[in-house]
Protein backbone atom coordinates (compact mmCIF):
# COMPACT_ATOMS: atom_id res chain seq x y z
CA UNK A 1 0.00 0.00 0.00
CA UNK A 2 1.39 2.95 -0.81
CA UNK A 3 1.65 5.34 2.29
CA UNK A 4 -0.28 8.88 2.23
CA UNK A 5 2.83 11.44 2.26
CA UNK A 6 3.58 9.70 -1.00
CA UNK A 7 -0.01 11.37 -2.61
CA UNK A 8 0.54 14.65 -0.49
CA UNK A 9 4.37 14.64 -2.48
CA UNK A 10 2.28 14.65 -5.45
CA UNK A 11 -0.21 16.79 -4.99
CA UNK A 12 2.60 19.72 -3.76
CA UNK A 13 4.69 18.59 -6.55
CA UNK A 14 1.70 19.54 -9.19
CA UNK A 15 1.47 22.97 -7.94
CA UNK A 16 5.30 23.67 -8.88
CA UNK A 17 6.41 26.02 -11.70
CA UNK A 18 7.53 23.53 -14.49
CA UNK A 19 10.86 24.17 -15.49
CA UNK A 20 12.38 25.84 -19.35
CA UNK A 21 9.01 26.02 -20.92
CA UNK A 22 10.88 28.25 -23.38
CA UNK A 23 14.13 27.59 -24.52
CA UNK A 24 16.85 28.50 -21.38
CA UNK A 25 18.57 31.92 -21.70
CA UNK A 26 21.91 32.74 -20.32
CA UNK A 27 26.18 32.84 -20.31
CA UNK A 28 28.33 29.88 -20.64
CA UNK A 29 32.26 30.31 -19.90
CA UNK A 30 33.65 28.09 -22.37
CA UNK A 31 33.39 29.36 -25.64
CA UNK A 32 35.94 32.80 -24.47
CA UNK A 33 37.27 31.17 -21.33
CA UNK A 34 37.65 27.60 -22.11
CA UNK A 35 39.47 26.04 -18.66
CA UNK A 36 40.73 30.00 -17.19
CA UNK A 37 37.22 30.25 -15.46
CA UNK A 38 37.72 31.57 -11.75
CA UNK A 39 35.31 32.81 -8.82
CA UNK A 40 36.33 36.64 -10.15
CA UNK A 41 35.21 36.03 -13.84
CA UNK A 42 31.82 34.55 -13.03
CA UNK A 43 30.77 37.50 -10.48
CA UNK A 44 32.04 40.46 -12.72
CA UNK A 45 30.37 38.83 -15.67
CA UNK A 46 27.24 38.50 -13.45
CA UNK A 47 27.91 42.28 -12.26
CA UNK A 48 28.08 43.19 -16.33
CA UNK A 49 25.03 41.01 -17.42
CA UNK A 50 22.77 43.17 -14.49
CA UNK A 51 24.49 46.42 -15.48
CA UNK A 52 23.81 46.24 -19.05
CA UNK A 53 19.98 44.99 -18.35
CA UNK A 54 20.73 40.97 -20.00
CA UNK A 55 18.67 39.75 -16.94
CA UNK A 56 15.88 41.62 -17.89
CA UNK A 57 15.78 40.71 -20.73
CA UNK A 58 15.42 37.27 -19.70
CA UNK A 59 19.48 35.66 -19.66
CA UNK A 60 19.09 34.27 -16.11
CA UNK A 61 21.35 31.60 -15.64
CA UNK A 62 24.90 31.84 -15.69
CA UNK A 63 27.31 28.67 -16.36
CA UNK A 64 30.70 27.60 -15.65
CA UNK A 65 31.60 24.99 -18.28
CA UNK A 66 34.82 22.01 -18.17
CA UNK A 67 37.91 22.70 -15.29
CA UNK A 68 35.98 23.75 -12.31
CA UNK A 69 36.90 20.91 -9.99
CA UNK A 70 40.42 19.47 -9.18
CA UNK A 71 41.36 16.78 -11.30
CA UNK A 72 40.32 13.66 -8.91
CA UNK A 73 37.36 13.38 -6.37
CA UNK A 74 38.41 13.34 -2.33
CA UNK A 75 38.48 10.22 -0.01
CA UNK A 76 34.75 10.04 0.02
CA UNK A 77 33.90 10.28 -3.78
CA UNK A 78 32.88 13.60 -3.91
CA UNK A 79 33.36 16.33 -6.24
CA UNK A 80 35.75 19.23 -5.28
CA UNK A 81 35.99 23.07 -6.63
CA UNK A 82 39.80 23.80 -7.78
CA UNK A 83 40.84 26.00 -4.75
CA UNK A 84 42.81 28.07 -6.71
CA UNK A 85 40.20 29.21 -9.22
CA UNK A 86 37.16 29.37 -6.66
CA UNK A 87 38.71 29.74 -3.25
CA UNK A 88 35.40 30.40 -1.24
CA UNK A 89 33.71 26.93 -2.96
CA UNK A 90 31.10 26.68 -5.27
CA UNK A 91 28.07 27.51 -2.87
CA UNK A 92 29.39 30.75 -2.29
CA UNK A 93 29.68 31.73 -5.90
CA UNK A 94 25.89 30.08 -6.35
CA UNK A 95 24.82 32.16 -3.34
CA UNK A 96 26.40 35.60 -5.26
CA UNK A 97 25.00 35.07 -8.65
CA UNK A 98 21.54 33.69 -6.92
CA UNK A 99 21.55 37.55 -4.66
CA UNK A 100 21.79 39.44 -7.78
CA UNK A 101 18.74 37.57 -9.16
CA UNK A 102 20.48 35.27 -11.45
CA UNK A 103 20.44 31.25 -11.67
CA UNK A 104 23.35 29.13 -11.11
CA UNK A 105 24.71 26.49 -13.70
CA UNK A 106 27.56 23.98 -13.44
CA UNK A 107 28.79 21.33 -15.58
CA UNK A 108 29.87 17.79 -15.50
CA UNK A 109 30.15 14.59 -17.91
CA UNK A 110 28.19 11.34 -18.23
CA UNK A 111 31.53 9.19 -18.62
CA UNK A 112 34.57 8.15 -16.60
CA UNK A 113 36.20 11.64 -17.09
CA UNK A 114 34.77 15.14 -18.49
CA UNK A 115 36.41 16.45 -22.16
CA UNK A 116 38.75 18.23 -20.34
CA UNK A 117 39.61 15.03 -18.42
CA UNK A 118 38.18 15.94 -15.05
CA UNK A 119 36.25 13.53 -13.01
CA UNK A 120 32.92 12.91 -14.93
CA UNK A 121 29.91 11.63 -12.81
CA UNK A 122 29.46 8.42 -14.41
CA UNK A 123 28.21 6.21 -11.36
CA UNK A 124 28.07 8.90 -9.19
CA UNK A 125 25.20 10.38 -10.49
CA UNK A 126 22.97 9.97 -7.52
CA UNK A 127 25.81 11.68 -5.15
CA UNK A 128 26.48 14.28 -7.68
CA UNK A 129 22.47 14.98 -8.14
CA UNK A 130 22.32 15.72 -4.30
CA UNK A 131 25.94 17.48 -4.01
CA UNK A 132 25.14 20.24 -7.01
CA UNK A 133 21.72 20.30 -5.04
CA UNK A 134 23.13 21.45 -1.91
CA UNK A 135 25.74 23.76 -3.70
CA UNK A 136 22.28 25.52 -5.18
CA UNK A 137 22.72 24.69 -8.56
CA UNK A 138 19.85 25.27 -10.93
CA UNK A 139 21.16 24.09 -14.26
CA UNK A 140 23.77 21.04 -15.25
CA UNK A 141 25.12 21.10 -18.50
CA UNK A 142 25.85 17.22 -18.78
CA UNK A 143 28.25 16.72 -21.81
CA UNK A 144 28.72 12.91 -23.70
CA UNK A 145 32.52 12.70 -23.38
CA UNK A 146 34.62 9.35 -21.95
CA UNK A 147 31.77 7.07 -22.46
CA UNK A 148 32.39 3.73 -21.42
CA UNK A 149 31.62 1.27 -24.75
CA UNK A 150 29.31 -0.87 -23.32
CA UNK A 151 26.80 2.02 -21.86
CA UNK A 152 24.50 3.28 -24.32
CA UNK A 153 23.87 7.57 -23.99
CA UNK A 154 19.94 6.76 -23.82
CA UNK A 155 20.57 4.62 -20.05
CA UNK A 156 23.27 7.22 -19.08
CA UNK A 157 21.06 10.16 -19.83
CA UNK A 158 18.07 9.05 -18.18
CA UNK A 159 20.02 8.26 -14.69
CA UNK A 160 21.15 11.65 -14.89
CA UNK A 161 17.54 12.76 -15.37
CA UNK A 162 16.79 10.62 -12.47
CA UNK A 163 18.91 11.64 -10.16
CA UNK A 164 18.27 15.27 -11.07
CA UNK A 165 14.59 15.10 -10.47
CA UNK A 166 15.18 13.47 -7.04
CA UNK A 167 18.03 15.83 -6.15
CA UNK A 168 15.49 18.10 -3.89
CA UNK A 169 16.10 20.94 -5.94
CA UNK A 170 14.79 22.15 -9.43
CA UNK A 171 17.73 21.77 -11.37
CA UNK A 172 17.25 22.04 -15.68
CA UNK A 173 18.91 19.51 -17.27
CA UNK A 174 21.02 20.53 -20.81
CA UNK A 175 21.82 16.98 -22.19
CA UNK A 176 24.92 17.89 -24.25
CA UNK A 177 24.74 14.73 -26.68
CA UNK A 178 25.81 16.18 -29.96
CA UNK A 179 22.78 13.98 -32.04
CA UNK A 180 24.41 10.69 -31.59
CA UNK A 181 22.56 7.83 -29.59
CA UNK A 182 19.77 8.46 -32.54
CA UNK A 183 18.70 10.85 -29.43
CA UNK A 184 15.69 12.24 -31.14
CA UNK A 185 14.14 9.31 -30.71
CA UNK A 186 14.31 8.95 -26.81
CA UNK A 187 15.65 12.79 -25.36
CA UNK A 188 12.38 13.92 -24.15
CA UNK A 189 12.16 10.74 -22.12
CA UNK A 190 15.33 11.01 -20.02
CA UNK A 191 14.10 14.02 -18.46
CA UNK A 192 16.35 16.14 -20.79
CA UNK A 193 15.38 19.89 -20.39
CA UNK A 194 17.52 21.07 -23.48
CA UNK A 195 19.73 18.31 -26.04
CA UNK A 196 22.56 19.59 -28.07
CA UNK A 197 22.03 17.61 -31.19
CA UNK A 198 25.01 19.43 -32.98
CA UNK A 199 28.89 19.17 -33.42
CA UNK A 200 30.69 21.99 -31.31
CA UNK A 201 30.25 25.55 -32.82
CA UNK A 202 33.12 28.00 -33.54
CA UNK A 203 33.27 31.67 -34.69
CA UNK A 204 33.00 31.40 -37.80
CA UNK A 205 30.13 31.71 -40.84
CA UNK A 206 30.79 28.47 -41.97
CA UNK A 207 30.37 26.97 -38.94
CA UNK A 208 27.06 28.94 -37.90
CA UNK A 209 25.76 28.25 -41.72
CA UNK A 210 26.70 24.08 -40.84
CA UNK A 211 24.85 23.97 -38.04
CA UNK A 212 21.83 25.54 -39.20
CA UNK A 213 21.27 23.79 -42.19
CA UNK A 214 21.94 20.56 -40.47
CA UNK A 215 18.72 21.45 -38.10
CA UNK A 216 16.60 21.96 -41.60
CA UNK A 217 14.87 18.23 -40.94
CA UNK A 218 14.75 18.18 -37.18
CA UNK A 219 13.33 21.62 -36.16
CA UNK A 220 9.90 19.52 -35.06
CA UNK A 221 11.69 17.88 -32.37
CA UNK A 222 12.00 20.83 -30.34
CA UNK A 223 9.26 22.08 -27.84
CA UNK A 224 8.05 23.06 -24.75
CA UNK A 225 9.97 21.49 -22.00
CA UNK A 226 12.75 19.85 -24.14
CA UNK A 227 14.80 22.33 -26.24
CA UNK A 228 16.50 21.27 -29.93
CA UNK A 229 20.36 23.23 -28.45
CA UNK A 230 22.12 24.50 -31.50
CA UNK A 231 25.34 25.12 -28.94
CA UNK A 232 26.09 28.23 -27.35
CA UNK A 233 26.21 31.55 -29.59
CA UNK A 234 29.48 33.20 -30.39
CA UNK A 235 28.03 36.48 -31.09
CA UNK A 236 30.28 39.22 -30.32
CA UNK A 237 33.35 37.20 -29.69
CA UNK A 238 35.04 38.74 -32.67
CA UNK A 239 37.64 35.76 -33.01
CA UNK A 240 38.38 35.74 -29.32
CA UNK A 241 37.93 32.24 -28.60
CA UNK A 242 39.36 30.16 -25.40
CA UNK A 243 41.69 28.21 -27.74
CA UNK A 244 42.18 28.30 -32.06
CA UNK A 245 39.34 26.09 -32.82
CA UNK A 246 36.55 28.01 -31.09
CA UNK A 247 38.15 31.57 -32.46
CA UNK A 248 37.99 30.45 -35.79
CA UNK A 249 38.57 33.79 -37.56
CA UNK A 250 35.49 35.40 -36.02
CA UNK A 251 32.61 36.67 -38.30
CA UNK A 252 31.24 40.50 -39.00
CA UNK A 253 28.46 41.63 -37.60
CA UNK A 254 25.78 41.00 -39.96
CA UNK A 255 26.83 37.36 -39.79
CA UNK A 256 26.24 37.62 -36.23
CA UNK A 257 23.22 39.21 -36.54
CA UNK A 258 21.86 36.18 -38.70
CA UNK A 259 23.58 33.30 -36.16
CA UNK A 260 21.54 35.08 -33.33
CA UNK A 261 18.19 35.39 -35.96
CA UNK A 262 18.60 31.89 -36.97
CA UNK A 263 18.76 30.46 -33.46
CA UNK A 264 16.15 32.57 -32.55
CA UNK A 265 13.53 31.27 -34.86
CA UNK A 266 14.62 27.80 -34.75
CA UNK A 267 13.74 27.75 -30.72
CA UNK A 268 17.39 27.11 -29.95
CA UNK A 269 18.27 28.29 -26.30
CA UNK A 270 19.91 31.30 -26.61
CA UNK A 271 23.48 31.19 -24.27
CA UNK A 272 25.46 33.64 -24.45
CA UNK A 273 29.64 33.00 -25.06
CA UNK A 274 31.30 36.10 -25.34
CA UNK A 275 33.27 38.17 -22.55
CA UNK A 276 29.93 40.20 -21.42
CA UNK A 277 32.29 42.86 -19.56
CA UNK A 278 34.00 43.53 -22.87
CA UNK A 279 31.16 43.77 -25.41
CA UNK A 280 30.54 46.16 -28.43
CA UNK A 281 28.06 48.33 -29.26
CA UNK A 282 26.61 46.07 -32.11
CA UNK A 283 27.25 42.65 -30.07
CA UNK A 284 25.16 44.18 -27.11
CA UNK A 285 22.33 45.44 -29.90
CA UNK A 286 22.07 41.86 -31.53
CA UNK A 287 21.85 40.07 -27.80
CA UNK A 288 19.38 42.37 -26.38
CA UNK A 289 17.17 42.70 -29.32
CA UNK A 290 13.62 42.20 -27.27
CA UNK A 291 11.14 41.47 -30.85
CA UNK A 292 13.59 38.36 -31.79
CA UNK A 293 14.05 37.74 -27.96
CA UNK A 294 9.93 37.26 -27.73
CA UNK A 295 10.01 34.98 -31.02
CA UNK A 296 12.48 32.67 -29.46
CA UNK A 297 10.67 32.80 -25.85
CA UNK A 298 6.90 32.44 -27.81
CA UNK A 299 5.25 30.07 -24.97
CA UNK A 300 3.84 27.67 -27.93
CA UNK A 301 7.31 27.14 -28.65
CA UNK A 302 5.50 25.87 -32.00
CA UNK A 303 8.90 24.59 -34.51
CA UNK A 304 9.33 26.72 -37.55
CA UNK A 305 8.61 25.14 -40.81
CA UNK A 306 10.52 25.70 -44.46
CA UNK A 307 8.55 27.95 -46.95
CA UNK A 308 8.48 27.64 -50.57
CA UNK A 309 9.75 31.23 -52.07
CA UNK A 310 10.77 32.68 -55.26
CA UNK A 311 14.41 33.68 -55.23
CA UNK A 312 17.30 34.32 -57.59
CA UNK A 313 19.23 32.38 -55.62
CA UNK A 314 19.67 28.56 -54.20
CA UNK A 315 21.00 30.51 -50.76
CA UNK A 316 18.13 31.70 -49.45
CA UNK A 317 15.22 29.76 -47.97
CA UNK A 318 12.68 31.48 -45.74
CA UNK A 319 11.29 30.00 -42.02
CA UNK A 320 7.65 30.42 -40.61
CA UNK A 321 6.73 29.97 -36.75
CA UNK A 322 3.33 30.28 -35.91
CA UNK A 323 3.24 32.69 -32.32
CA UNK A 324 0.61 32.74 -29.71
CA UNK A 325 -1.79 34.78 -30.32
CA UNK A 326 -2.35 34.11 -33.93
CA UNK A 327 0.95 36.26 -35.48
CA UNK A 328 2.98 34.70 -37.37
CA UNK A 329 7.66 35.29 -37.44
CA UNK A 330 9.00 34.97 -40.55
CA UNK A 331 12.39 34.96 -41.55
CA UNK A 332 14.16 35.46 -44.77
CA UNK A 333 17.87 34.11 -44.57
CA UNK A 334 20.89 33.90 -47.71
CA UNK A 335 23.11 31.46 -46.89
CA UNK A 336 25.09 32.98 -49.98
CA UNK A 337 28.09 35.21 -50.78
CA UNK A 338 25.88 37.87 -52.78
CA UNK A 339 22.67 39.36 -52.07
CA UNK A 340 18.99 37.69 -53.01
CA UNK A 341 16.10 39.11 -53.72
CA UNK A 342 13.32 36.35 -51.94
CA UNK A 343 9.70 36.36 -52.52
CA UNK A 344 7.05 35.05 -49.98
CA UNK A 345 2.80 34.08 -51.38
CA UNK A 346 0.52 34.54 -48.68
CA UNK A 347 -1.19 31.17 -50.21
CA UNK A 348 2.10 29.07 -48.83
CA UNK A 349 1.10 30.57 -45.39
CA UNK A 350 -1.74 29.75 -45.39
CA UNK A 351 -3.82 32.60 -46.23
CA UNK A 352 -5.76 32.71 -49.45
CA UNK A 353 -7.03 35.49 -51.04
CA UNK A 354 -10.54 34.61 -50.38
CA UNK A 355 -10.08 35.20 -46.38
CA UNK A 356 -10.32 38.90 -47.51
CA UNK A 357 -7.00 39.55 -45.30
CA UNK A 358 -4.06 41.01 -45.38
CA UNK A 359 -0.25 40.82 -43.02
CA UNK A 360 0.88 43.73 -41.49
CA UNK A 361 4.78 43.44 -41.55
CA UNK A 362 6.84 44.76 -38.66
CA UNK A 363 10.76 44.42 -38.98
CA UNK A 364 12.15 42.56 -36.19
CA UNK A 365 15.78 43.60 -36.77
CA UNK A 366 15.29 47.49 -37.47
CA UNK A 367 12.32 48.08 -34.99
CA UNK A 368 10.06 49.63 -37.64
CA UNK A 369 6.43 48.85 -39.28
CA UNK A 370 6.94 47.96 -42.95
CA UNK A 371 2.96 48.26 -43.09
CA UNK A 372 0.03 46.08 -44.33
CA UNK A 373 0.83 43.74 -47.34
CA UNK A 374 -1.71 42.11 -50.09
CA UNK A 375 -1.07 38.27 -51.00
CA UNK A 376 2.78 38.61 -51.61
CA UNK A 377 5.51 39.83 -49.59
CA UNK A 378 9.41 40.27 -51.11
CA UNK A 379 12.84 42.24 -50.44
CA UNK A 380 16.15 41.83 -51.25
CA UNK A 381 18.75 39.90 -48.67
CA UNK A 382 22.04 40.78 -48.34
CA UNK A 383 25.07 38.65 -48.55
CA UNK A 384 25.40 36.59 -45.22
CA UNK A 385 22.19 38.07 -43.91
CA UNK A 386 18.68 37.75 -42.17
CA UNK A 387 15.15 39.29 -42.42
CA UNK A 388 12.79 38.76 -39.61
CA UNK A 389 9.25 40.06 -39.34
CA UNK A 390 6.46 39.30 -37.03
CA UNK A 391 3.59 39.69 -39.12
CA UNK A 392 -0.29 40.17 -38.18
CA UNK A 393 -3.88 39.41 -40.05
CA UNK A 394 -5.48 42.73 -40.40
CA UNK A 395 -8.57 43.24 -43.13
CA UNK A 396 -7.87 44.60 -46.51
CA UNK A 397 -9.66 47.50 -46.23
Amino acid sequence: MIEKKHYERKNKDMTRKAMCAAPPMGWNSWNTFTDKISEDLVKETVDAMKEQGFLEAGYEYVVIDDCWSLKERDSEGKLVADPEKFPNGIKALSDYVHEKGFKFGIYSCCGTRTCANYPGSFEHEYEDARQFAQWGVDYLKYDNCFKPQNQDGKTLYRRMGLALANSGRDIAFSACQWGTDSVYDWIRSSGAHLFRSTADINDSWNSIKDIALSQMDKMAFSGPYCHNDMDMLVVGMYGKGGNEYISAGGCTDEEYQTHFSLWAIMNSPLMIGCDVRNLSDQAKKILLNRDLIAINQDIECRPPFLLNCESNSADLFVLVKFLSGGDLAVGMFNMGDVPAMGAVDFWDLGLPVSAGMSLEFYDCIDHVNIGKQNEMFSTTVPAHGSKVYRCRLVAKK
